[in-house]
C-alpha cells in the first residue's frame, strides 16, 4: 500500500460579524499597513465600506483592479498597488477572482519575474523562495472556496489560458469566513456560485484519486449544498443558510485537493472562450458531463443520492440536479448564452489541455469533449 500525505492547516473564524475581528488581529501582530484586494463591483457596494468602518487603527489602500475571470496583469497592477502604498500586509475581500488575485499580489511584490513564471507547469517555473507578505481572506460569496485553497488560478493575458499557482506559501494565514457579507448577493449569482460550491464537492467526491478524508468532506459538503442552496437563492437575507452556503463552498474547496474531474475541464475552457463565470459554466455542464461519469461510478452516485434525499438511488441523482438547477434559475443551454458551433474547436483544445480531467471517473478523449460540449448545446 502507497504511503499518502494529507495536510488541513488554514485557520478559519467562521460567523456571522468574523469581519470585524480582522484589525485587531493584524494589529496584534505588529502589521499596519493592509492592501485590500478586491474587484470593480465590490469596490462600489456598502459592504466594502461596512468592512473598512471596521478597521480603525489601519493605513488602508485598495486595489480593485480585478474583474472578470482574473488575470495575469491584474495581478502585476496589484504588486505594484502593494508596493506604492508601502503595504506590509494582504486583505483579500471578495469572491473568487479578486481571492486568486489576492493570493499571489505578495509573490509578485516581493519576487522577481512575472507571475505566471511561477505556475506550476511554467517551463522554466520560478521557486517561492522568501517570505510571503502576511495574507488574510474574507470571501464575500459562497462559490469558489478560494479562501481556503493552496493554489491561484490566472489567466494570460494573450492567450487567455488558465495557468494555475500552487503552493502552501498562498495558503491564508487566517480566514474570516462571515456569512453576513453574503447577504446582499443577487439571487442569479447566489445561485451560481452555490452550484461552483456543489460542484466541487460532488466532482472531489467522484475523483478516483485515494484521498478518504477529503471524501468524508466531499460528501458532508454535498449535503449541506444540497439543503441550503434552494433556501439561500429564494430567501437571500436567510442568514443560517448563507451560513450553510459559505461552509459547503469551503469544504468543496478543501476536499478538491484530491482534484476534480471534466465538468472542470469544461468549464475552465468556457470561461477562457467565452468568459462564462465559472459557476455558470459548471452548472451548464454537470448534468451532462455526470449523466456520462454514471456507469463509471454507480456505487459513488448512490451515496451521492443518499446524502441528498433523493429517491431512486444514484441513477435519480442527475435528474434530480437539472430539477435543482431549474428551482434556482439555472436554465437554458450553453447555445443560450451565447456559445457557438464556431467555438467548439477551441473548447475541446482547451478543455483536453485542462488537468482536471485526468481524475475523472472515465476517461475522456477529444471525441468525447466534443461530443459533451455538443450535447450540452
Amino acid at each position: 500500500m502507497s504511503i499518502n500525505s494529507f495536510s488541513f492547516p488554514t485557520s478559519i473564524k467562521f460567523g456571522a460579524g468574523a469581519r470585524k475581528e480582522v484589525a485587531g488581529h493584524l494589529l496584534a501582530r505588529g502589521l499596519k499597513r493592509p492592501l485590500i484586494v478586491t474587484d470593480k463591483a465590490i469596490a462600489m457596494l456598502p459592504v466594502l465600506a461596512e468592512f473598512r468602518q471596521h478597521l480603525g487603527g489601519l493605513d488602508v489602500s485598495v486595489y480593485s483592479g480585478v474583474h472578470g475571470n482574473p488575470t495575469a496583469r491584474q495581478v502585476m497592477d496589484g504588486a505594484e498597488a502593494f508596493k506604492s502604498h508601502r503595504a506590509d500586509c494582504v486583505i483579500g475581500f471578495g469572491g473568487g477572482a479578486a481571492l486568486d488575485v489576492a493570493k499571489v499580489v505578495g509573490i509578485a511584490a516581493t519576487h522577481g519575474g512575472h507571475i505566471i513564471e511561477y505556475a506550476w507547469d511554467h517551463p522554466q517555473v520560478r521557486a517561492i523562495d522568501r517570505e510571503l507578505p502576511y495574507f488574510v481572506a474574507l470571501p464575500t460569496t459562497a462559490g469558489t472556496g478560494s479562501e481556503v485553497g493552496r493554489s491561484a488560478v490566472i489567466s494570460e493575458d494573450d492567450t487567455h489560458l488558465k495557468r494555475i499557482v500552487f503552493s502552501a506559501k498562498v495558503l491564508a494565514k487566517v480566514v474570516f469566513a462571515d456569512p453576513e457579507l453574503t447577504l446582499a448577493l443577487p439571487p442569479h449569482v447566489t445561485a451560481a456560485t452555490g452550484m461552483d460550491a456543489l460542484t466541487h464537492n460532488i466532482e472531489s467526491y467522484l475523483s478516483p484519486a485515494y484521498h478518504p478524508l477529503c471524501d468524508g468532506i466531499a460528501l458532508e459538503g454535498t449535503r449541506i449544498a444540497a439543503r441550503a442552496l434552494v433556501k439561500a437563492v429564494a430567501e437571500p437575507q436567510n442568514l443560517q443558510a448563507r451560513s450553510d452556503m459559505m461552509m459547503a463552498s469551503m469544504m468543496g474547496a478543501i476536499a478538491f485537493q484530491k482534484d476534480l474531474g471534466a465538468v472542470h475541464s469544461c468549464a475552465h475552457a468556457l470561461g477562457a472562450v467565452c468568459d462564462l463565470h465559472h459557476g455558470l459554466a459548471n452548472a451548464l455542464m454537470i448534468d451532462t458531463v455526470l449523466a456520462w461519469n454514471y456507469e463509471a461510478a454507480p456505487e459513488k452516485f448512490n451515496e451521492l443520492a443518499h446524502v441528498c434525499g433523493v429517491a431512486g438511488g444514484g441513477s435519480a441523482f442527475v435528474p434530480w440536479l437539472k430539477q435543482l438547477k431549474n428551482r434556482i434559475g439555472l436554465t437554458g443551454t450553453l447555445k443560450t448564452h451565447g456559445v457557438t458551433p464556431e467555438q467548439l474547436p477551441r473548447l475541446v483544445e482547451i478543455a483536453v489541455a485542462d488537468i482536471c480531467h485526468q481524475t475523472n471517473p472515465r476517461p475522456v478523449t477529444p471525441a468525447d469533449f466534443e461530443r459533451l460540449f455538443q450535447q450540452a448545446m
